[in-house]
């Protein structure tokens, strides 16, 4: 089983769920890319579409092993609690890993980030 997770919005460090998912981190993260589009949602957080056009900035984290049902559980009851419709895929990131992500559904009105970073939009 996949034992990434990228990360590209409120989950980061620093931002308002990292606490949901620091004690799950097995390591500090890497800086990380994968093919997509990142959204402003307008809600507080964003939304991401993975498709081949543009790139999504984040990061990519390595769950323990002992708690990675537990870590993804965690994150997948958060995840469904906002509007959005989000769901856990399987990604490529650029530094080769495949990792577990949260792609957006349907149902918000999005705008496109342009720099594909959250974090500087």
């Amino acid at each position: 089983m996949t034992e990434h997770l990228f990360v590209y919005g409120t989950l980061r460090p620093g931002d308002v769920r990292w606490s949901l998912l620091e004690p799950f981190a097995a390591d500090e993260g890497v800086d990380d890319t994968v093919a997509g589009t990142v959204y402003d949602t307008g809600c507080g957080y964003p939304a991401a579409i993975f498709d081949g056009e543009n790139t999504i900035v984040g990061r990519t984290y390595r769950l323990h092993d002992r708690s990675l049902f537990d870590a993804l559980s965690t994150i997948d009851v958060e995840e469904g609690s906002v509007e959005g419709d989000y769901h856990r895929v399987q990604v490529v990131t650029n530094s080769g890993l495949i990792a577990w992500a949260y792609a957006y559904g349907r149902g918000l009105t999005l705008t496109p980030i342009a720099s594909g970073d959250w974090l500087n939009r």
